[in-house]
């Protein structure tokens, strides 16, 4: 029941005659009378809470009921740290599915110990709406009455009727204890993780599906992309503890651990019961059980390989790495002298293990990575590192060699640009041969002086900050296969969470830009852009890979690929004030007309519903595969290979946020984005049997006459 107040008001004991000594919360003074509800006029708590989004008892316009209300219940949950309070709930109920027989008491702090689940207690105070929350109020006369001990009341199955939302649904159980079985098609949406509005672990679950980020599957803009993230919206229940829970510990699940107790993307949820509350704009499931692992019901479970691992003639994978540094084991510097990963030996061997443990199952014959260290090539760089734990674990037959660029290519001789992290391409020689040198594909920078830009609002003219803005450089390589050419370009663009000029124009420097793209979305249209114009007089077979930082259907994914501006209302935009390669790009953005005509062969494959990455709750793929079209064609499949994106990040190599968890060496949680592998069609040219040459005499002629005597004669003999 949604509105939006703030309590003002301040606590009032209710015990007498007990010592002064007493629990400060149950008292003021000895000669206080005991409240007790004989005499008062009960309301039933359906009709406090009724069948709106907000209690009928409070008028239009305000956040709180004119009069108090006296009402019993029993006990059903107690929240000492995330409400303060405790819920009650009419265990006769009216029998109507669309008014709540639960509602919150809020005491702003723990209840005594007297009023424990199963007590029926009768409480006395004003109605309120607080921040969408309807709950009784008694944070200034605390009146209530504790009555007998009994049994908890039994959870209500929870269910979504048809024709209605998981929002709407859970407000007709607002404050009641509800159990999740399979008929309530919950799934996980987010698994165990932090969550940054109430800033505390928690889990996330939706209706029926995981939930989709819309502009992977639709249109910047679009009125099915608006509509699909307006439903986004109201599907989604936190499930919560009521302390924090400890750093590496489910409090409802307590069995949770790497290697068996694990919670995935997509697991169906069943035998967890909990009361519903409302709190930071999202309805919350406050656990009181605990489960087990077989408690989820998981469709799409853990598998120990990619399925295209052993299809086609070679295999392609993208691989976000997910800041793989050496630094702690000495490892040489990067560019700008910072590490981003692991700052322990033991957790950058344990990232290294579960890395390599990925690449093994893989069995990719090149491999494009992304948020490698920027330490170039040497025997104490990353790549080098990586390389050589790598090929401990296979046959030479199977050794990989990384791609390296020419010194002209490197930034101050050793790098591949000039940020902390880059790409980098491992291949193995014995399955395919390089042809010719490397190259470095140069993306653009955005550099913009103070007062570049204006804007105004409310008649206030502002000017811009100064923006310096990169994006790493890209790497393309060419390969021969069976004498057909492969060039494979691997990508990683500006990440969606800095702004760059075009968000502050807009007034979304501090917010998520309406069209649900991220942040610098001009700025990566621009790199698309640089990168189909270097890419369309390609020789062959063309392959590009990487962490495009952009979803399915966003702008720089369509540049590349089958934007046509004739055929929509969208219009695409470059950014402004950037340069290339030190010379000024565009000073002004430009509108892109059409796409560069490659294949998005995920979309080819397996339609528009695929996904490499989770972020707050919505699936999409960040990680792409686009191709030419003679690549296109030869396509046997591929698959993003869910051993990141729908784990726990808890099971990541880090351990500052996991306390005592026990880590695994197993693949899953390697990074925080799942490879992507394409197995293609490269069959060995077939070489013809030679044509027997006819046996001739003597006259040049055939077979004589003689010789067919003769084998008629062998013939008949052998009769």
């Amino acid at each position: 029941m949604k509105g939006l107040t703030k309590l003002t008001v301040v606590s009032l004991a209710v015990a007498a005659a007990l010592p002064m000594m007493a629990n400060a919360d149950a008292l003021i003074s000895s000669d206080t009378a005991a409240f007790t509800c004989d005499g008062a006029t009960l309301t039933s708590i359906y009709d406090v809470q009724g069948a709106g989004e907000s209690s009928p008892l409070i008028a239009d316009g305000s956040f709180a009921s004119v009069n108090e209300v006296t009402v019993k219940g029993i006990v059903t949950a107690r929240s000492d740290s995330l409400y303060k309070g405790f819920f009650i709930q009419d265990v006769e109920g009216d029998n109507s599915p669309y008014t709540s027989d639960g509602i919150f008491v809020y005491l702003n702090q723990a209840a005594p110990d007297t009023i424990q689940p199963g007590t029926e207690v009768c409480v006395q105070g004003k109605v309120n709406e607080y921040y969408g929350s309807t709950q009784i109020d008694l944070k200034a006369d605390q009146k209530f009455e504790v009555g007998a001990l009994g049994d908890v009341p039994a959870g209500v199955e929870f269910y979504v009727a048809d024709g209605e939302t998981l929002a709407q649904a859970l407000e007709r159980v607002e404050g009641m204890k509800v159990k999740l079985d399979a008929g309530s098609e919950m799934k996980v949406t987010r698994t165990f993780s932090f969550d940054y509005d109430s800033y505390r672990n928690n889990m996330v679950l939706s209706h029926k599906t995981p939930l989709m980020k819309p502009t992977q599957v639709f249109e910047p803009n679009s009125a099915e992309a608006i509509t699909l993230g307006e439903a986004n919206a109201v599907n989604h229940l936190l499930v919560e503890s009521d302390y924090k829970a400890n750093n590496g510990e489910v409090p409802y699940f307590p069995d949770f651990n790497a290697e068996t107790g694990y919670i995935r993307v997509g697991d169906q949820l069943t035998n967890l019961e909990g009361v519903i509350g409302y709190s930071y704009n999202a309805y919350r499931l406050l656990a009181t059980n605990t489960i087990t692992a077989g408690d989820f019901i998981r469709e799409n479970d853990r598998t120990d390989a990619p399925t295209v691992a052993d299809m086609g003639d070679i295999r392609v994978a993208s691989f976000n790495v997910l800041n793989f540094f050496n630094d702690v084991v000495g490892g040489d510097a990067n560019p700008t002298d910072s590490n981003r990963g692991a700052t322990t030996e033991d957790e950058m061997v344990l990232q290294r293990t579960k890395i390599v443990t990925a690449l093994v199952a893989m069995n990719a014959d090149v491999v494009g990575l992304m948020e490698i260290a920027n330490n170039g090539f040497g025997e104490l760089s990353a790549i080098q590192n990586l390389v050589d734990a790598l090929n401990a674990e296979l046959t030479d037959e199977q050794a990989y060699r990384f791609v390296e660029v020419e010194d002209a290519d490197k930034y101050e001789g050793k790098y591949i640009g000039s940020d902390a992290i880059t790409v980098g391409m491992l291949y193995r020689p014995d399955r395919i041969t390089l042809e010719g040198a490397a190259k470095v594909i140069a993306t653009p920078e955005q550099h913009a002086a103070e007062g570049a830009e204006t804007r105004e609002q409310d008649g206030v003219v502002e000017q811009s900050p100064s923006y310096d803005k990169y994006q790493r450089h890209s790497l393309l390589q060419t390969f021969t296969i069976n004498d057909e050419k492969l060039t494979v370009v691997v990508n990683h663009l500006k990440s969606k969470g800095s702004g760059c000029i075009e968000e502050w124009a807009d007034f979304n420097e501090d917010s998520e830009p309406a069209d649900m793209q991220g942040k610098c979305n001009a700025f990566r249209v621009s790199a698309a852009k640089v990168l189909g114009d270097s890419l369309k007089d390609v020789d062959g077979d063309l392959l590009v890979i990487g962490d495009l930082n952009a979803y399915g259907k966003e702008d720089p994914v369509a540049v590349l690929t089958d934007y046509d501006a004739s055929t929509t209302d969208h219009v695409i935009r470059t950014a402004s004030w950037t340069t290339l390669n030190g010379k000024v790009y565009e000073r002004e953005g430009s509108v892109i007309d059409k796409g560069y005509g490659l294949i998005n062969l995920n979309t080819q494959a397996h339609g528009a519903t695929t996904y490499s990455y989770s972020y707050s709750g919505e699936l999409g793929n960040l990680d792409h595969a686009l191709a030419n079209a003679s690549l296109a064609a030869k396509l046997v499949d591929i698959d993003d290979w869910h051993i990141n994106s729908v784990e726990s990040n808890l099971f990541e190599y880090g351990s500052k946020y996991t306390g005592d968890l026990v880590k695994s060496e197993n693949a899953f949680s390697a990074s925080d984005h799942d490879p992507v592998i394409i197995a293609l069609s490269y069959p060995a040219p077939v070489t013809p049997e030679p044509t027997p040459e006819p046996v001739q005499d003597s006259d040049g002629g055939s077979l004589g006459y003689f010789a067919l005597m003769l084998l008629g004669a062998l013939g008949l003999r052998r009769r």
